[in-house]
């Protein structure tokens, strides 16, 4: 293995780590201003700045269905499919 391919590797683990920050951010409620911010914080801090945008969980978290909505919408289309 010489230099250029452990430099490929390299590039590309960055670039991987990068791509999973980002759809680590848009789940989450987050202004465009704020989702460039942490998205430009994760380029420059290139090898720690990943983890810090996943760990540090910015803005609130998406909202999760409650128990009772996804069981009316389960009715919701099963009655849908007998229907048709």
């Amino acid at each position: 293995m010489n230099a250029e391919t452990v430099r490929l590797l390299l590039g590309g683990c960055l670039l991987a780590m990068y791509i999973l920050a980002m759809f680590s951010l848009r789940r989450r409620q987050l202004t465009f201003g704020q989702f460039f911010a942490w998205g430009i914080f994760a380029l420059v801090v290139p090898v720690l700045g990943p983890f810090l945008v996943i760990l540090n969980r910015p803005g609130d978290p998406p909202r999760r269905p409650a128990p009772g909505e996804f069981r009316v919408s389960l009715r919701k289309a099963a009655g849908r499919q007998k229907k048709g």
